[in-house]
């Protein structure tokens, strides 16, 4: 049973009246050095911040973000929305966002959205009923480029990662989705695959697209022609991918090798393809994308390409930032270049019985 704790309001109000210039007669500052080293500004000297704080602690101070934020109208909080941070691209992601922020000294709300257009659109009132300074979205399937003039429009910016909306005036930054599907596919034609399914995505998302063109695109190139039965369209997930691999094998004309959404999507396709008794990277080869830290332990290593997506959450938060102290960000998308990553999953093309 919750036992309420009598002196807790009598010490929460005794601290309200306590004020910076107090700490700072204290201590001998001034009331601004005060006011920066409570928001651990980089403008006072560490010392001299600890020695404040030590001093705020100690006399029971409790720093009022609502009041400092009514002063100079910023909230110092960051709204951050993916689809979903389980999966490690985002996990990535998220960290760079999260260590270029920290040194503003922002503070951010997370939330999933799960491609429900509902969920991510309580999230954006929410923040802006908070006066959130901005918000850095891979939006979800079905985002409108009204939901984000509306968010611009109420004060709060948007910059956009992985996905891009159209008709979106704001920063996007992301790999270069379909070059990247495009390495990987030529790199399996150069080991005589023909016959090369792409397993995983949907055409919904800019990303979606754009790595199915890059597919397409590859193998016009090598003057292959694409069987539209080859596209097992859908899978995203780990077990997705495993439970794509009887509809792999069961194409027709049995495709040699598979060109994957992501490495959760390889990696489950591979574990299905070992269910059924072949060897990955033997029998069948195997691609994947986003080269995740898992991705180079996998059994065997997974081929895939770099993303940058530890890159596109520095330059998402450091295009934020840019645009709330009042810089302009000229770039409305920021193609990042990925790179192949040859490893143990990929080999000259067998034909299966």
């Amino acid at each position: 049973m919750f036992v309420p704790d009598p002196g807790a309001a009598r010490r929460i109000k005794l601290a309200q009246k306590i004020k910076l210039s107090t700490i700072a007669d204290a201590l001998g500052v001034s009331t601004a050095t005060v006011s920066l080293a409570l928001r651990d500004s980089p403008l006072v000297a560490g010392s001299t911040r600890e020695r404040i704080k030590e001093h705020a602690r100690a006399i029971g101070y409790i720093y009022n973000r609502r009041a400092a934020s009514l002063r100079t109208s910023r909230s110092g909080i960051v709204g951050v929305v993916v689809h979903d941070i389980m999966n490690p691209f985002f996990a990535e992601i998220l960290r760079s966002i999260e260590t270029e922020l920290d040194r503003s000294r922002q503070t951010f709300i997370l939330s999933n959205h799960y491609d429900q257009l509902e969920k991510q659109r309580t999230f954006m009132d929410t923040l802006l009923q908070l006066g959130a300074d901005g918000v850095i979205m891979s939006p979800a399937i079905g985002t409108p480029a009204a939901d984000i003039g509306m968010a611009e429009d109420n004060g709060l910016p948007v910059v956009l990662i992985a996905r891009d909306v159209v008709g979106a005036e704001v920063p996007v930054f992301r790999g270069n989705d379909a070059f990247g599907v495009g390495l990987a596919t030529d790199h399996l034609i150069s080991l005589g695959h023909r016959r090369i399914a792409m397993v995983g995505g949907t055409d919904q998302t800019s990303t979606g697209r754009d790595r199915y063109q890059g597919y397409v695109a590859a193998m016009e190139r090598a003057g292959i022609a694409v069987d539209p039965g080859w596209r097992v369209a859908g899978p995203r997930t780990k077990l997705a991918g495993f439970e794509a691999a009887p509809r792999f094998l069961d194409i027709a004309d049995k495709p040699t090798a598979a060109v994957c959404w992501n490495d959760l999507v390889a990696i489950g396709l591979m574990n299905g393809l070992a269910r059924a008794g072949l060897v990955p990277g033997v029998d069948v080869s195997v691609t994947g994308y986003d080269d995740l830290e898992e991705a180079s332990i996998a059994t065997p290593a997974l081929t895939t390409v770099w993303n940058g997506q530890r890159e596109v959450g520095r330059r998402a938060a450091r295009a934020l930032l840019d645009r709330l102290n009042g810089a302009t960000v000229h770039l409305p998308q920021d193609l990042i270049t990925p790179e192949l990553h040859v490893r143990q999953s990929t080999g000259q093309a067998i034909e299966r019985n």
